[in-house]
């Protein structure tokens, strides 16, 4: 009897096992980081190790060795749009991130073309996009392994690794115009026929810029001819104004107040601005003549 119970549990705990997977804290968890430079989406996964009173350069990871600069599956970067590392232009897509530490202080970045990989097993050297020089520099102690973003501007960003007592900082630069432009373009291909508010956003975006005037002449016109309101005909002075044409510029700017009759709560949020504007353009009038 004993041995038939003994055989019983051990064949109820084998079949449990097979069904339930336990949920147990992992000694080096994963990490997904993700951050929007311009309109580049960049997401970096990884698995964060601990420096467990270890010796990590040198030791823990080898000099002369490619790393995964991370644990378990390799690191993978990924790029919504094309970007800029150092010299290189990198293609929008997924990679994966290797680190090769040739000694303490001379490193190189990996770009790989090859997914999937546990680790660096399976690793091609031929398969790399980029193997960029790098510096490692002295940083405060990080027990986990940690990526982050740092200097973030509207056109470029730091993706920097910290672990133990060194950081490694890779400069990513994107060309937010020529990609917003392109996004723009390629919104208003599939945008309704109808949709006046669509084409200014996009001419709203190149006044900002102060850039593409004839094209932005062309959308408000193709806008104010779908639906004349106080917006786009004011975004049309804007327009006028940026090219000096003052005199042109006041007309529209007077028809938008007169307009914004027929919208007066919208109207209310942008009255004080498009006023300011006719008396900011009646004296570079002025001053022009």
């Amino acid at each position: 009897m004993r041995l038939f119970l003994t055989c019983f549990f051990l064949l109820f705990a084998l079949t449990v096992g097979a069904q339930t997977k336990l949920k147990l804290p992992q000694a080096s968890p994963k990490v997904k980081l993700m951050h929007t430079i311009g309109i580049t989406e960049i997401t970096v996964n990884y698995s964060a190790p601990g420096v467990k009173k270890r010796e990590v350069w040198g030791k823990l990871v080898p000099y002369g060795q490619i790393w995964r600069a991370g644990a378990n599956e390799a690191t993978t970067v990924s790029f919504s749009t094309d970007v800029r590392i150092l010299q290189e232009n990198i293609p929008a897509g997924t990679y994966s991130l290797f680190v090769f530490p040739a000694d303490s202080s001379n490193w190189y970045l990996v770009l790989n073309k090859k997914l999937g990989l546990w680790g660096t097993e399976g690793y091609d050297q031929s398969q790399d996009l980029i193997r960029l020089p790098f510096s490692p520099e002295a940083s405060e102690f990080h027990e986990t392994l940690k990526y982050s973003f740092n200097d973030v501007q509207p056109t470029f960003g730091r993706l920097v690794l910290n672990w133990e007592k060194k950081q490694l900082a890779i400069p990513i630069r994107v060309e937010v115009h020529t990609q917003t432009l392109k996004l723009i373009k390629d919104s208003l291909s599939v945008a309704k026929p109808d949709d006046w508010a669509v084409l200014s956003q996009a001419v709203n975006y190149l006044l900002q810029q102060n850039t593409e005037h004839e094209l932005a002449l062309a959308w408000i016109n193709k806008s104010i001819a779908i639906e004349e309101n106080f917006y786009n005909t004011y975004l049309k002075a804007r327009l006028l104004a940026q090219k000096s044409e003052y005199d042109e510029a006041l007309e529209l700017n007077k028809k938008a107040q007169k307009l914004g009759k027929n919208d007066e709560k919208t109207y209310r949020a942008y009255a004080q601005e498009i006023e300011d504007a006719a008396v900011l353009w009646k004296e570079k009038r002025f001053h022009d003549n």
